[in-house]
């Protein structure tokens, strides 16, 4: 079992005038579909991660997230992994081993 966490924030940079500098109407159509999708994530204030089983996992969905935008002129996107094979639930556990180490347990 290998896991694939991918750390990624997507978001039109073009604007028709109506939303002014907020994008999270555009974003949330992102974590709705991510939601729906069934994997697991975690939404931050600058980006969300999810944790995949495959690659190609990940990257569909990334390509769905572009297909929520896909009526943007332009669209900003930063994407970063982390691939650990013999793994699995690396989006809590990693945060857990941290916490632990601090003598912190807010993570379950």
């Amino acid at each position: 079992m290998t896991s694939f966490l991918l750390e990624f924030s997507m978001f039109p940079t073009s604007s028709d005038g109506r939303e002014g500098a907020s994008v999270s109407k555009r974003v949330s159509k992102i974590i709705d579909m991510i939601d729906k999708s069934g994997i697991p994530y975690q939404l931050t204030p600058m980006g969300t991660v999810i944790e995949a089983k495959t690659m190609r996992e990940a990257l569909d969905i990334i390509e769905k997230a572009y297909e929520c935008l896909e009526d943007c002129e332009r669209v900003y996107s930063s994407l970063k992994f982390d691939i650990r094979k013999n793994c699995e639930n690396k989006l809590v556990s990693k945060i857990a081993s941290v916490e632990k180490v601090l003598g912190k347990e807010i993570c379950k």
